[in-house]
């Protein structure tokens, strides 16, 4: 199998991008974009560190994102494994990438940018859910903004009606497996639900 070395292959198979989809790039938050961008609950934070990649999924019951100014936004760290592999990643290379998306929509808004991650108290505060507070907020400063295409949510039928879960296995099952049955099981699934219940902000 030969796998394709450079930048000139690439571009020889696939020819140049369509004038639109370069045309659509903003270097800050516009009226439609910041419209997009605040109906969404959920984001993809694409980060790179030294020992690799990282991706997570950030959502909340609101806007996942405050923005602070038309060239800044901020995305609280709320409660999750604490493994902080995006936060460890941030620290170290700044380069990051938020993909937000919108139940019903196969559009897909992309942010490009550059962060750094702060346990300000007043912008922690700025999030208060209840009394409760991120530990940080990650601060982007965006590099440009644009609009993905939909073929690839289209192709998946992700807003399809039908639920296609009912068969996968269960995070209790995983980790039993990976731990040969030490942890995990029906019982970590059961206690689950209501401990992340208690501890979702």
């Amino acid at each position: 199998m030969d796998f394709l070395k450079t930048v000139e292959d690439l571009e020889a198979l696939y020819g140049t991008p369509g004038a639109p989809s370069l045309r659509k790039v903003a270097r800050q938050m516009t009226p439609l974009y910041r419209k997009w961008i605040m109906a969404s609950r959920l984001c993809m934070l694409a980060t790179v560190g030294p020992e690799g990649t990282d991706d997570s999924p950030r959502g909340d019951d609101g806007p996942v994102v405050l923005e602070l100014d038309p060239g800044t936004l901020a995305l609280p760290d709320w409660r999750g494994n604490n493994r902080i592999d995006s936060l460890r990643n941030i620290v170290r290379d700044d380069r990051v990438s938020l993909m937000f998306l919108v139940p019903g929509s196969n559009n897909v808004v992309r942010v490009n940018g550059r962060a750094q991650v702060t346990a300000d108290a007043e912008l922690r505060a700025r999030f208060d859910k209840n009394g409760k507070q991120p530990a940080t907020v990650i601060v982007i400063r965006i590099g440009e903004i644009y609009s993905q295409c939909a073929r690839a949510l289209m192709r998946a039928r992700t807003w399809s009606s039908g639920d296609e879960s009912a068969e996968l296995p269960s995070v209790g099952e995983i980790l039993a497996e990976q731990t040969a049955g030490e942890e995990g099981g029906r019982a970590y699934d059961e206690a689950w639900a209501p401990r992340a219940a208690k501890t979702m902000w």
